[in-house]
């Protein structure tokens, strides 16, 4: 589990923003790939969506060490045609799509996050889109290329019906932070009514937590070992799956 190779991460573009009737979603189109990371082929971005809840502790899917986040942010990826290493990896359904997630924590304000926190009040309600008012990279959302060397690893499904199990999960032990103020405009911006009259405000938009069971738990930098199962830092996934019709 190497280090990751990212392509068309640092291309700037003033992103399509749409409120998916359950997250907010920035479609992606056809410019960014990802490779290395212990994939076995490459993907290209589709969307990034992500989880909240006004809890600063309570927003994530998954958690580390027992904790949870403010927020997660899930980068979708699929599987790209004939960049397999083996006929055999190529038909393998398990991992058709990978998931960079993300775990966001309160902390300084974010100049990257802002022009998609400044987008939220012109989608407050189901299926209604906007364009970013500035442009922006995929990098400028993460941190530093240098410190997404260490991430876990394990194979899961998509989180709401009907959870197939074809995602390749890597999530970041390197946390991104917010302004405590720009996690809040999620849960205050964005609304699950269709009509105008907005009453329910979209937040707690979060799978509650699996159990792991049998599924293999990898960690970057430990080749070939897994993490002991009685080791605090373990992970404990949530097997996410991601919303409904988010690659329709």
């Amino acid at each position: 589990l190497g280090p990751f190779s990212f392509s068309g991460y640092d291309k700037k573009q003033m992103w399509t923003v749409q409120n998916s009737g359950h997250s907010v979603m920035v479609l992606l189109g056809d410019e960014a790939t990802i490779a290395g990371g212990g994939l076995a082929s490459q993907y290209r971005a589709k969307q990034l969506h992500l989880h909240w809840s006004k809890e600063l502790d309570a927003g994530s899917e998954h958690s580390l060490d027992g904790d949870r986040f403010a927020m997660e942010m899930h980068i979708v990826h699929e599987k790209e045609q004939g960049t397999s290493r083996n006929e055999e990896e190529a038909q393998d359904s398990k991992d058709k799509i990978a998931v960079l997630a993300f775990l966001v924590e309160a902390g300084s304000k974010n100049e990257g996050f802002q022009p998609l926190v400044e987008a939220l009040s012109d989608v407050p309600r189901p299926q209604m889109t906007t364009t970013m008012k500035k442009s922006i990279s995929l990098s400028d959302l993460l941190p530093e290329e240098e410190k997404l060397r260490r991430y876990f690893r394990y194979l899961g499904s998509l989180t709401t019906p009907g959870c197939e199990e074809q995602v390749v999960w890597t999530v970041f032990e390197e946390t991104i932070q917010l302004q405590k103020e720009q996690i809040l405009a999620f849960s205050e911006k964005l609304y699950y009514d269709s009509d105008s009259g907005q009453t329910l405000k979209m937040t707690d938009n979060v799978r509650p937590l699996q159990r792991r069971g049998q599924r293999q738990v990898l960690r970057s930098q430990a080749p070939g070992r897994l993490l002991p199962l009685p080791l605090p830092a373990l992970l404990a996934p949530t097997l996410t799956c991601l919303m409904a019709g988010l690659l329709r």
